[in-house]
C-alpha cells in the first residue's frame, strides 16, 4: 500500500517494489493489478531489455516501469534501475548525427517480480521493499475473465483509497518526524504520513519497512561470498585487523587479488554493519600499512523490530484503547485523525 502511495508522488525517489514466489503465486497478475490502479498501459508488464538504452526508452514513456518473470539481473541493469529509482540521467548520440546527444532523464516507480530474490545487489536492495507472495490453492483460483471483472467492480472504490491516502499524506508530511532515515527518506516521511488513511496507526509503516530492509540486507549478505566469508571469520571474535591480504588469506576468501577483496567488501558493507560487523580502514602508524579493522557488535533486537513504544501502541489498538494523538517512540506525532 505504501509503494501504491508513493507512486502518485509527482517526483521521486521511489522505492522499488519486488514482488517474489513459486510459480502459481500471481506475481504477474499482482503486478498488473497495481499498475492498472495508478498507471493503465497497453503492456503492462515488459520483459528485461538487453541495454540501457532500450530500458531508458521504455522508463520514459510510462509513468511506473514493470519487470516481469526476472531470473536475473545483470550489474549494468541493476546500476540503471538504482537511477531510475533515486534519479540519474543516461545520455546517448542522437540519431543520424555524429555530435548530437540526446538525453533521458527519468525517474519513476518500478516494479519487479520473480521466483527467485534475484536483486542481489546492496546497493538495489537498499532502494526496494521486498514482499513474498504465498502459492494460491487450486481451489481458490479463479478464471482470469472473472478475475478482471471482478477488479472492475471495486477498482473505483480502491483508487479513491489511495487517493485518500494521497490527501493524508500532502496533509501530514510535513509534521512527521523521524529518529533516524534511510536512503529513501522521502518515501519514509511521506508513507508515514498516509498510513493513518488506512487505519493504521502511528509508526505502524515504519516499523514494518525497518523490517523490510533488515531482510534485504540479509539477502545481501547471503548473495555475497566475500561477506559470508567474513561474516563466519568474525562470528566469534570481537575485533581483528591485518591488511587485505592477510584477510584474504586467514579468512579462506580466496579473491584473485587484495584490490579485488576490497572493492568486494565496499559493496558488501552496509550488509555487514546490519548484522553487526563493521569495516574500517587505517594507516599503521610507522609503516604506513593500509590496515582493516573489523569490529563485531552485535546488532541491538531494537533495530530489526518495532520500538517498544510502538508495540505499546499496537498493544493499546488491539484493546480498543488508546489517545486520540501521541509520539510512538519514532518521533512520529501528529492525530489520529487524517488531515
Amino acid at each position: 500500500m505504501s509503494w501504491l502511495v508513493a507512486a502518485f508522488r509527482p517526483k521521486g525517489p521511489y522505492p522499488i517494489l519486488g514482488l517474489y514466489g513459486e510459480q502459481g503465486s500471481a506475481k504477474t497478475t499482482t503486478g498488473r493489478v497495481a499498475r492498472e490502479l495508478i498507471d493503465p498501459f497497453k503492456a503492462p508488464m515488459r520483459s528485461k531489455p538487453q541495454r540501457e538504452h532500450d530500458l531508458m526508452i521504455s522508463a520514459s514513456n510510462s509513468h511506473i516501469f514493470t519487470l516481469d518473470n526476472l531470473s536475473y539481473i545483470d550489474p549494468w541493469l541493476s546500476d540503471a534501475l538504482c537511477r531510475l529509482s533515486t534519479g540519474g540521467g543516461y545520455a546517448t548520440r542522437a540519431l543520424y548525427t555524429d555530435d548530437e546527444e540526446k538525453i533521458f532523464e527519468v525517474q519513476c516507480p518500478i516494479l519487479l517480480n520473480g521466483i527467485e530474490d534475484v536483486a542481489v545487489n546492496g546497493d538495489l536492495l537498499d532502494r526496494m521493499i521486498l514482499l513474498s507472495l504465498p502459492t494460491i490453492d487450486d481451489k481458490e483460483r479463479k478464471e482470469e475473465a472473472k478475475l478482471w471483472a471482478d477488479f472492475e467492480t471495486v477498482k473505483a472504490k480502491a483508487l479513491g483509497a489511495l487517493l485518500d491516502g494521497v490527501s493524508a499524506a500532502l496533509g501530514n508530511a510535513t509534521m512527521v518526524k523521524l529518529d533516524r532515515k534511510s536512503r529513501m527518506a522521502d518515501f519514509e516521511v511521506w508513507a508515514s504520513a498516509a498510513e493513518c488513511a488506512f487505519g493504521f496507526r502511528a509508526g505502524d509503516f515504519v516499523g514494518a519497512y525497518r523490517r523490510n530492509r533488515n531482510e534485504a540486507s540479509e539477502v545481501a549478505l547471503e548473495s555475497s561470498p566475500v561477506g559470508i566469508k567474513v561474516y563466519e571469520f568474525m562470528r566469534n571474535k570481537d575485533h581483528w585487523e591485518g591488511t587485505t591480504a592477510e584477510l584474504n588469506r586467514k579468512a579462506s576468501i580466496q579473491a584473485n587479488s587484495p584490490r579485488a577483496l576490497s572493492n568486494a567488501l565496499a559493496r558488501v558493507k552496509p550488509a555487514l554493519r546490519n548484522a553487526g560487523i563493521t569495516v574500517l580502514r587505517r594507516r599503521e602508524p610507522g609503516t604506513g600499512r593500509r590496515l582493516l579493522i573489523l569490529e563485531n557488535r552485535p546488532t541491538a533486537p531494537s533495530q530489526s523490530s518495532l520500538p517498544s513504544q510502538a508495540q505499546s501502541d499496537q498493544q493499546v489498538a488491539r484493546d480498543g484503547g488508546g489517545d486520540a494523538s501521541r509520539d510512538d517512540g519514532n518521533g512520529i506525532a501528529f492525530s489520529e485523525e487524517c488531515a
